[in-house]
């Protein structure tokens, strides 16, 4: 068992029994060295077991000799010199340095080092209270490396606490939300989302975490300044031993120029491209939807099919490019003259069919006779006086769409032959 040096008398130290055991047993090393500032300087009188166990010398090996005999290559002398200063002027230090064991294995050891004054206040010793940081200023390092390693990469970073709360985004984060990261600190990421979205979006991203253990999604966010992003988002949980998240990482990659470039595709595809109303295609799907909502929740609906009389003389006498912005004229008065819910469609030519779900018979009739009226008093700058015929129809119990269709077709088949410019409801 290794044998310790009784603790000398300075200032009676010795005759308090309480106060030698708790620098014996202190956690923290204790060495005191004389007041000696020649020669070698301050030599070490006692030293606790601690400071033993660190430097990995006995105290037979560590008594009356300098502390400098644990300093080598990496201990840094501008600290040293600091610390010189200090014992001339006898003042309080503190500091931290590379020291090195009796292996020869360095540590990082910090210091703080007092003067020990007699009753004239002369200086008779110096007591250092050290405690090894070694481990603590690797994870420091390590944990500054990785933010840097977190700031240099192109995609978001965030992590939050188990409460949602923000702890920490990188610099991408930053570049991408608007957001330093004091402004995102302590704050739930949905307030990156845009209004009505929010609870929706979470409630979905609560059940994905549930069951699957991460979430997968593309999201759109509102940045700083307005506007709307979108990211690739993956947000994973880091659980403890015990299976419970603690953690969550979000990993956000901006994909605005791809969703947009895919919503353009996707308009494309439904729309028509001189118009801008749904094409045929896309219209055909709307009727089928507002046919199984009618059969399924007992509702009414109704169709209007109208076609622009003599369009071939308009392109004949004007050319295609004026007969195009009749075409679009058109559309657009239609447009304006019919409810947020209908459709509007290019149905084919000069044809345009109008779906008008938990509408009745009389109330299509009516619009299609205001519409009729309105676009035949409006005279076109070039062509003058355009006018369309309609077809009108209903939905009937046990009727299919396509032959709702087929009425609908046949009453402005009626209507064309009768003279045109006009409204014809099928029977």
């Amino acid at each position: 068992m290794t044998s310790f040096i009784t603790l000398p008398s300075i200032n009676g130290l010795d005759q308090v029994p309480l106060l030698r055991a708790a620098v014996e047993q202190a956690f923290n090393a204790v060495v005191i060295t004389n007041a000696t500032l020649n020669g070698e300087g301050p030599c070490i009188i006692y030293c606790n077991p601690a400071f033993c166990r660190m430097t990995g010398y006995t105290p037979a090996e560590l008594v009356d000799r300098s502390p400098r005999m644990l300093q080598g290559p990496q201990t840094d002398p501008q600290v040293l010199q600091r610390l010189r200063e200090c014992l001339r002027e006898e003042k309080f230090f503190q500091g931290s340095v590379v020291n090195y064991r009796k292996d020869g294995s360095s540590y990082l050891v910090e210091w703080n080092i007092s003067p020990v004054r007699d009753d004239q206040a002369q200086v008779q010793a110096y007591v250092s209270v050290q405690q090894e940081i070694t481990g603590r200023v690797r994870a420091e390092q390590r944990q500054a490396l990785l933010a840097r390693a977190l700031n240099a990469t192109q995609d978001g970073v965030m992590i939050a606490d188990k409460q949602a709360e923000i702890l920490f985004v990188n610099q991408a984060f930053e570049d991408l939300t608007g957001y330093s990261i004091k402004e995102a600190q302590g704050s739930p990421p949905k307030f990156l989302q845009p209004g009505e979205r929010v609870p929706a979006f979470y409630n979905h991203l609560r059940e994905a975490l549930a069951h699957e253990g991460s979430s997968q999604t593309t999201v759109a966010n509102r940045h700083k300044d307005g506007h709307i992003y979108h990211v690739a988002q993956t947000i994973t949980p880091l659980k403890d031993e015990s299976g419970t998240a603690q953690h969550y990482v979000g990993i956000m990659k901006d994909v605005t120029e791809l969703v947009v470039h895919a919503q353009e595709l996707h308009h494309q595809a439904r729309h028509d491209a001189l118009t801008g109303l749904l094409n045929r295609r896309a219209g055909e799907q709307k009727l089928k939807i507002c046919h199984f909502a009618a059969k399924t929740e007992y509702r009414n609906y109704a169709l209007i099919l109208a076609d622009i009389d003599h369009f071939k003389s308009i392109n004949d006498r004007f050319g295609h490019e004026q007969g195009d912005r009749v075409l679009q004229r058109c559309a657009a008065l239609l447009g304006h003259k019919i409810r947020s819910g209908d459709a509007l469609i290019r149905w084919g030519g000069e044809e345009f069919l109008i779906v008008l779900p938990d509408c009745k018979l009389e109330a299509a009739h009516e619009l299609a006779e205001r519409i009729r009226v309105s676009i035949a008093d409006k005279q076109d700058a070039v062509a003058g006086t355009v006018t369309l015929s309609f077809g009108v129809a209903a939905w009937q119990p046990t009727e299919s769409d396509s032959a709702l269709l087929r009425r609908t077709d046949q009453a402005l088949y009626q209507a064309k032959a009768s003279g045109r410019n006009q409204v014809i409801v099928a029977q």
